[in-house]
Parts: C-alpha cells; structure tokens; sequence
C-alpha cells in the first residue's frame, strides 16, 4: 500500500483482502529479515510506540529496543522463524491478527528444539501498517522443552511440528 491516506478517512472498497494481504506480505517480510540477521529491519515494521510481548521477558517498547530484544533472541539460538496468519480482521485503520508460529532453537549442546505456539498482533495503518502490539506464547509446556533439550543431549536432534502447520517462508 504507497498511497498514503490520512487517519480517519473513508476505507476504500476492497480493503479488507488489501489488508489480509497486505499484513501477510509484511509477516513474510519480517520472518525473511528475522531468519537472516536483519534485525532493523524486523523493528522498523513496528510502529515508533509498538511494543513487543515475548515470553518469560519484560515488555519492550519502540523500535531500537524492540530490534534489541530480536538480536538476544537470535544469540539465545532462535532461528527459521514461521509465521501462519489465521485470522486477520480490520476497521478502518486498526487491524488485528491470530495466528501460529514455529521457531527453532538452538542449543548450546548442538540440538535443535522446535517451539510451536500462537500469537497475536495489533496493527495501524500509519500511511502503512506497522505493528502496535506484538505477543506469542508456546503450546509447548516449559518441562517438555527441558525434556526436549536433555534428551537430544550429545546428539543433533530436531523436534518436528506438527503436519499441519504450513511452511510460510
């Protein structure tokens, strides 16, 4: 979307696939740099007040702290990012999106744990969208990824998701 249309205006017809499609480009465009280091990149699809929500961390908010919490991700082994949008709804210039993801994890041992879960993100149109609000959280217990990591301990291993998650990037 290049043209830019002020806040508040009227939607233009058609708008809710541009949107559906549109945020779902982005989500390709942020596993894309996310999967190849390219954390400014990740952060500058934020809007400037977006806040991040991960797991077991504090809430970050704006895009320097967001790409710094991306680049702790990446040195804590997080790797091959997919996301599947499932539900994307808009109004106006609000949008909202639930959907699921799965990350590798790499191991400091070698082994590659596979985390699987859901998350939800709150967008604006500014001209174009930008993410306001970013939260995941895992299907997976905390003891099963511990399980997970001792049992592939001194061997490559790699937990696979389940057939029914689609492959996105």
């Amino acid at each position: 979307m290049s043209s830019y249309r002020p806040y508040g205006g009227p939607t233009p017809m058609g708008s809710l696939t541009d949107v559906e499609s549109t945020i779902r480009e982005i989500d390709q465009d942020f596993c894309t740099a996310f999967n190849t280091g390219n954390y400014d990149h990740c952060a500058a699809l934020y809007a400037p007040e977006g806040c991040f929500m991960a797991p077991h961390h504090e809430q970050v908010q704006g895009k320097l702290a967001i790409q710094h919490l991306l680049e702790k991700f990446a040195d804590l082994g997080y790797e091959n990012l997919r996301l599947e949008p499932l539900r994307i709804d808009s109004s106006g210039d609000m949008a909202i999106e639930i959907g699921r993801y799965t990350v590798s994890i790499r191991q400091p041992n070698g082994t590659t744990v596979l985390d699987r879960g859901k998350y939800l993100n709150a967008w604006r149109r500014f001209g174009a969208w930008l993410k306001l609000a970013d939260c995941w959280s895992s299907d997976l217990p905390p003891l099963a990824q511990t399980n997970q990591e001792t049992q592939g301990a001194g061997s490559e291993s790699v937990k696979n998701p389940s057939s029914d998650i689609q492959r996105s990037a």
